[in-house]
């Protein structure tokens, strides 16, 4: 009993994970809560294991700005399995000011405020880089929190690819000394160009002591890299690293190679846990998930691989259709009948490896398919029949065609994907310029509020919300239509962009009020309604030009005859009301909160004085039928309709302040209405045509 606890007391406990990603797919309701599963079952691992600390190589936060959801999640995590009254059985002996790039200064557990039972130590990956002007990390936020130790934060100084200095984290427990180096992650090609250039890269050894040699420290290593890639100059080479090293944890590739490997004529072995959590749908994600219980005594270590047992079930497969004898070529049914039966397969494959029946959790799926000399398939029409049996219905399927390369290549290629992709980082204001590129689906005022709540708030969301409510109430308004069935081509692309305009002359006539996108769920609805725009390709949305010119025409101007593009086209909405909208769209999705919004006390009087008219024509377009099936809204001005000249210089005043009276104004709108009744049952009669260049200007 004695020898075991005098062992115990001699031997370090190291709890191993890397790439935790958490927040991966927050927005998927199936999968947003994988990535916290499985991070809170590593941390309870370690509590169960009575590891000394826990030791996480890079990418805990799947974004740069992870969002607050994601860092409040992270932090209860921590909170709950890192703050208690355990004792901490190591000591840091070395300079912390060197090893902790903070305004502390020292490990979390030596603070007098705060009782930390599980130390965690940590570096940065790409995904939770250090950035901005003060060089801040999300993971610096949880070491302000006291909850991690963040190490491997080095400062590129000096000329050319630049220099840094390790300094290692010295750990004494007993009679086991461990040396820990950490080194966050650094653009690869930089980091190759580093560890070729002299002096560049400086490890700083312990110094000997009394009762403790310089041999007599165990180095680890930590890190964040491209580890196999086909360029050798966009990954490191383990031949980079010093030969005193005697165990490296191997960050950034996501396949589980958790089995310490040793490299030849090195001395040191490489161990790579893999992600916790599947981010690429691949051969080398679908392996089981595992973490590294590290424990050492002296220079002798001993690994133990535990399983997490969280982790969505993943299943993958790959299928060559020409090697099948059951599918015909010409025969896409055959296809998709051969197809269904290896998802069942997979999916009652996953059945039978679950442990816990209670807590099955729908699969994840993969099948690539070799389709060369067959046609393929829609891939979310085929996931349709699987929505609440897998967790990924919309990319079961992914088809390849066969190459010529040799099966050690392909299989570079697979763990070649198992990595981020490099980003091509082009100017933003030089691609706009090189390609004209010009506003043809969303309006730019719903861009504009979205930039705003994207930067101002922070909100990651903003400009997803934003598309994907356009797209659903495009889509309401068209299946509304009695004729979908019968639409072809170009109507469907008519229908949209009349859509998109008739968004884009709201948004003109709500001005004068400031909108605010809610991204809440339960007023997603109230959001399609309210502020959302038509995406799709816009038929007759002009460029910027022409409509700063409409937006700013004088009276004088808008009794000539104009383009049907041209009366069709909004404004930017500059708050006076001078947005002309289209005169042959149909508003059918008024919620009764923006209708009340969009009356005031000079539309209510007009609409009493209607129902004293004598003209029949007048009193239906002020009904609250009217409502429903005009484009404007009562009180406010139209525009003129397409092909009709209007020599009225009323209608110079529309939408600004004036002296007439609230009779006068209502009169000029019986007019509009009047003409715009006339030219809706023109637009029934003629359908509009459709030009080749969508983003033009009908004339």
């Amino acid at each position: 009993m004695a020898e075991a606890e005098s062992e115990l007391s001699n031997t370090v406990r190291i709890l191993v994970a890397t790439d935790c990603h958490l927040g991966y797919m927050e927005k998927d309701e199936i999968r947003r809560h994988d990535s916290f599963k499985a991070f809170e079952e590593i941390c309870s691992i370690a509590e169960q294991k009575r590891v000394d600390f826990l030791l996480l190589a890079g990418d805990l936060f799947h974004e740069n700005k992870p969002s607050r959801s994601t860092l409040v999640k992270a932090i209860e995590i921590l909170r709950r399995h890192c703050l208690n009254d355990n004792p901490v059985p190591f000591q840091v002996v070395s300079d912390q000011t060197l090893n902790f790039q903070n305004s502390f200064g020292h490990v979390n557990y030596e603070d007098p405020h705060f009782n930390v039972g599980l130390p965690v130590f940590t570096i940065h990956g790409n995904h939770d880089d250090p950035a901005g002007v003060d060089n801040l990390s999300a993971v610096d936020i949880l070491s302000a929190c006291n909850l991690v130790n963040y190490f491997g934060k080095t400062v590129l100084g000096g000329s050319g690819v630049g220099q840094i200095t390790l300094h290692p984290i010295l750990i004494k427990k007993g009679s086991t000394a461990v040396a820990l180096y950490g080194l966050g992650n650094i653009r690869d090609e930089r980091l190759n160009r580093m560890f070729q250039t002299p002096h560049a890269v400086q490890w700083i050894r312990p110094e000997s002591q009394e009762g403790c040699q310089v041999s007599d420290w165990f180095n680890i290593l930590v890190l964040h890299q491209n580890r196999v890639k086909t360029n050798p100059k966009n990954a490191i080479n383990e031949h980079f690293l010093p030969r005193f090293l005697d165990f490296i944890v191997w960050g950034h590739e996501h396949e589980c190679l958790v089995d310490p490997q040793e490299v030849p004529g090195m001395g040191f072995h490489i161990s790579q846990p893999g992600s916790s959590v599947a981010t690429s749908l691949i051969d080398g994600e679908s392996k089981p998930k595992h973490v590294l219980l590290l424990e050492i005594k002296g220079n002798q270590y001993r690994p133990t691989k535990i399983p997490l047992m969280s982790v969505r079930p993943f299943e993958y497969t790959e299928v060559i259709l020409k090697d099948e004898a059951d599918i015909d070529p010409n025969d896409q049914n055959s296809i998709l009948e051969h197809l269904d039966k290896v998802v069942v397969k997979l999916i009652e494959k996953s059945r039978k490896k679950a442990v816990n029946r209670d807590e099955l959790k729908l699969p994840l799926i993969r099948i690539k398919v070799d389709y060369s000399g067959f046609m393929t398939i829609n891939p979310q029409r085929f996931g349709q029949k699987y929505v609440g049996k897998v967790a990924n219905p919309q990319d079961i399927l992914i088809f390849s065609k066969a190459t010529r390369k040799a099966k050690g290549e392909g299989k570079i290629d697979d763990s070649e994907r198992l990595r981020p992709e490099e980003l091509n980082q082009q100017n933003i204001e030089a691609l706009v310029a090189e390609n004209n590129l010009k506003m043809e689906i969303l309006p730019v005022n719903d861009l504009d509020i979205a930039l705003h709540n994207f930067v101002n708030k922070d909100d990651k969301n903003a400009f997803y919300v934003c598309v994907q409510s356009n797209i659903n109430e495009t889509r309401n308004k068209i299946a509304k239509d009695s004729n979908t069935m019968n639409f072809d081509e170009e109507d469907l692309i008519v229908k949209v962009g009349e859509c998109l305009e008739e968004r884009v002359k709201q948004r003109s006539t709500q001005s004068k009020e400031p909108t605010q996108f809610t991204y809440a769920d339960q007023s997603m609805e109230d959001f399609q309604g309210r502020s959302t725009s038509g995406i799709g390709p816009a038929v007759s949305f002009s460029d910027d030009d022409d409509t700063m010119q409409i937006s700013t025409s004088k009276p004088s101007t808008r009794g000539r005859k104009g383009s049907s593009g041209a009366s069709q086209n909004p404004t930017r909405g500059r708050g006076r009301g001078r947005g002309r909208g289209s005169s042959t769209m149909k508003q059918t999705t008024l919620d009764g909160a923006f209708r009340s919004s969009q009356r005031s006390a000079s539309v209510a009087a007009a609409t009493a004085l209607q129902s004293a008219a004598d003209d029949g024509d007048n009193l239906d377009s002020a009904s609250s039928d009217s409502l429903e099936n005009e484009s404007n809204l009562p009180g406010r001005k139209r525009a003129a309709p397409r092909g009709r000249g209007r020599g009225s210089t009323q209608s110079s005043k529309r939408g600004r302040k004036s002296d007439n009276s609230t009779i006068h104004r209502m009169l000029m709108n019986n007019d509009d209405d009047d003409d715009d009744d006339d030219d809706d049952a023109r637009k029934r009669l003629n359908k509009p045509r459709v030009t080749k260049n969508y983003g033009a200007l009908r004339r």
